[in-house]
């Protein structure tokens, strides 16, 4: 057996279970196998460090879905990276039945983020999970002024 690090990226249909150690922000999980760095891959949050609109709110929604202590499945994506350039694993995060990149995005916490222009297999479902959101104003939508496109990450300021 290997660390998830060292392993060649799995197979799309085969999710690796984990469990999480802690939430850093709204699109970035630790985990305790391996004390990996995942990324939640296709998606952005508002950044804690830049001090921008909805950052804290992100990164609870974030540890309320993937609460430290519980178990997830971590999902790769064959048409894409299997890690950013800081060495963080670019995952799918499941819980039960739940695409957790999808759902933030669907709560106003994140935005959809196709790097390069790269969309996965879930890019449909996260344009859906973001025109819900913008149309209705669930989280940032509803307290920042937000500039989005797919294809670069989110920037927010207070409303």
């Amino acid at each position: 057996m290997c660390a998830l690090a060292g392993c060649a990226a799995p197979a799309e249909t085969d999710p690796v279970g984990a469990t999480v150690a802690r939430v850093g922000d709204g699109d970035t999980l630790d985990i305790r196998e391996g004390r990996e760095r995942v990324r939640l891959v296709q998606i952005d949050a508002p950044e804690l460090g830049e001090g921008e609109c909805y950052a804290r709110q992100a990164r609870d929604e974030l540890e309320r879905l993937a609460r430290p202590g519980s178990r997830i499945e971590l999902e790769a994506d064959a048409n894409l990276s299997d890690e950013d350039r800081f060495g963080r694993l670019l995952r799918y995060v499941l819980v039960g039945a739940s695409n957790v990149n999808v759902e933030l995005v669907r709560r106003g916490a994140a935005t959809p983020y196709f790097l390069g222009g790269d969309e996965g297999r879930y890019a449909d479902e996260l344009l859906d999970a973001v025109a819900g959101a913008r149309a209705e104003r669930r989280g940032m939508w509803a307290s920042c002024r937000v500039e989005w496109r797919p294809d670069r990450a989110v920037v927010t300021r207070p409303g």
